[in-house]
């Protein structure tokens, strides 16, 4: 299968792109794509623990079951004051 996956902030800096396909096995969760994503771009490594996940514009847990043509997001950790 094929998911989109988007990058903001801090993640899309390191990675170099805002956007990347990624081709995963059936039945893959948003862990995985994680770590997939972390191996195409290993300046995401140490940034993929702390983020949150957004499977078609709706948060989703690391488990989560993606499907064909899902959109994640991985959104980076947000301070301010």
């Amino acid at each position: 299968m094929t998911i989109r996956v988007r990058l903001f902030a801090l993640l899309r800096d390191r990675a170099g792109a805002g956007e990347a396909e990624l081709s995963l096995p059936g039945g893959a969760t948003v862990a995985a794509a994680a770590a997939a994503l972390a191996d195409r771009f290993p300046g995401l490594r140490d940034a993929v623990p702390r983020v949150m996940y957004a499977v078609n514009q709706e948060y989703a847990a690391a488990d989560a079951v993606l499907k064909d043509g899902d959109e994640l997001a991985l959104i980076p950790p947000v301070s301010g004051g």
